[in-house]
């Protein structure tokens, strides 16, 4: 299990966290300048907090989070925007709870 942050174009700071292993190798060639395609965050919301990411009223459920390099702009949303739109989130805001922040990047391993 690790613990990597993220910010986008808002500049906030959200925390997820990887369980499997081969994300987490990802998560860390991204952060080392490895891997330069692939380097957004895409994973399924889930609208409860979670300890590891404070300050917001969500967080992506760990065994769906992806890297991507381009996705379809229905998921892009601001990590500020989610979270004053929390309660539309999962309908025609963010079908399926699906969220790829475009500018989304990784930025830290917490450890």
């Amino acid at each position: 299990m690790a613990d990597f942050a993220f910010t986008d174009y808002s500049g906030k700071e959200f925390i997820i966290r990887l369980h499997n292993e081969q994300r987490i190798q990802e998560a860390r060639r991204i952060l080392s300048g490895e891997e330069t395609m692939s380097v957004h965050v895409m994973g399924r919301i889930r609208k409860q907090p979670a300890e590891y990411n404070p300050g917001w009223s969500f967080h992506l459920d760990p065994d769906t989070i992806t890297f991507f390099t381009v996705a379809i702009e229905v998921c892009d949303s601001a990590i500020n925007y989610l979270e004053e739109n929390l309660d539309e989130a999962c309908g025609a805001f963010l079908p399926g709870c699906f969220w790829c922040p475009w500018s989304s990047r990784l930025t830290r391993e917490i450890r």
